[in-house]
């Protein structure tokens, strides 16, 4: 019998998953920050916690493990890889890979082997690899290198349209008394004075505020949202020219809390299939419903030369709605 470790690491958590080659569950580990651009020595301390846990859980000893696949945020240059590697060499497992985060995304999301995944949560990026194993990055690396959106630069759009529609240089919107309700205020010139007189940083989650308000017809809130999509569209049909996919069927996965969960109503979904049916037309666009981490373990089972079928994907998956169930089979 042989075993498989995927790793699943971002910002907030680092999830570590321990399979057999049937795709049943047989170890998990769970712990904090796994992002190294983050805090270099909690991501190295979370990593080393979540596998333990795993392989302590499962049973087995790391010579055990046939293969692991490290999912991480952050992965994205040699720059990185540099960090990286010594700390996963340090974990001491026999085979191992590392990736950015994005790829165990795509896995996950889609039942080829290829495609183009949109991530957008606390930030945005978007990966593609074409039916040859051509891949391609665009975007990751925030708003001075061209990206736009997630729930940081979402929540300073709201924070500014709030400030300019009471200056009269934006239309009034629903957002004015949501976020002074929000962050204590009980207006907004009482936020300016107190933002203008401390520094303070803006809390991801006033991104939230933007779907409600959407849904309840607020024209600043849908323009954000209809802006988040078009700009996701744009990163994924430059995926597609740069991989020469225009032509192919294959799916967009779609990844990150902004896109799983808060486009309830699907105005940045819709904004994004505009762009990409007039680039791809046979694209498929899928929300994820799967834990990111049956990806990691997906592409550690392909990378020892396994082929995947349903049935193991379906052991892999299991659990209420496709989320990971955490316990020991």
């Amino acid at each position: 019998m042989k075993y498989f470790l995927g790793v699943d690491a971002g910002g907030s958590k680092t999830c570590a998953m321990i399979a057999d080659e049937q795709g049943k569950v047989i170890g998990a580990g769970k712990s904090g920050n796994g992002n190294h651009q983050l805090n270099r020595e909690q991501a190295a301390d979370s990593l080393h916690q979540a596998v333990s846990e795993a392989i302590t859980a499962s049973g087995l000893t790391r010579d055990q493990l046939d293969y692991s696949w490290f999912g991480l945020a952050g992965a994205d240059r040699e720059a990185d890889f540099r960090i990286l590697r010594p700390i996963i060499g340090s974990l001491g497992l026999p085979r191992t890979e590392i990736s950015c985060d994005t790829w165990n995304a795509l896995r996950s999301g889609t039942e080829k082997n290829y495609g183009i995944v949109l991530i957008c949560g606390s930030g945005v990026n978007c990966s593609g690899k074409n039916p040859s194993g051509a891949t391609y990055q665009c975007g990751g690396f925030g708003y001075r290198f061209g990206d736009f959106g997630g729930g940081y630069d979402l929540s300073m759009e709201v924070f500014r349209s709030v400030l300019r529609a009471d200056d009269g240089r934006e239309m009034e919107t629903v957002l004015s008394k949501r976020l002074t309700q929000l962050l204590g205020y009980t207006n907004v010139s009482e936020l300016r004075e107190d933002y203008l007189d401390h520094f303070r940083d803006l809390p991801p989650q006033i991104a939230e505020l933007l779907f409600q308000a959407a849904e309840e017809g607020d024209p600043v809130a849908t323009g954000l949202l209809v802006k988040q999509g078009d700009e996701l569209g744009l990163a994924a049909v430059s995926a597609i020219r740069r991989l020469s996919m225009e032509g192919d069927d294959f799916d967009i996965v779609l990844a990150g809390s902004l896109l799983t969960k808060g486009d309830r109503s699907g105005i940045i979904r819709r904004a994004i299939e505009r762009r990409v049916k007039q680039a791809a037309p046979n694209s498929t666009l899928r929300i994820l419903t799967r834990e990111p981490i049956v990806g990691s373990v997906i592409l550690a089972m392909e990378s020892s030369g396994m082929h995947v079928n349903q049935e193991v994907l379906d052991h892999l998956s299991e659990g209420k709605e496709g989320q990971l169930s955490w316990k020991k089979h």
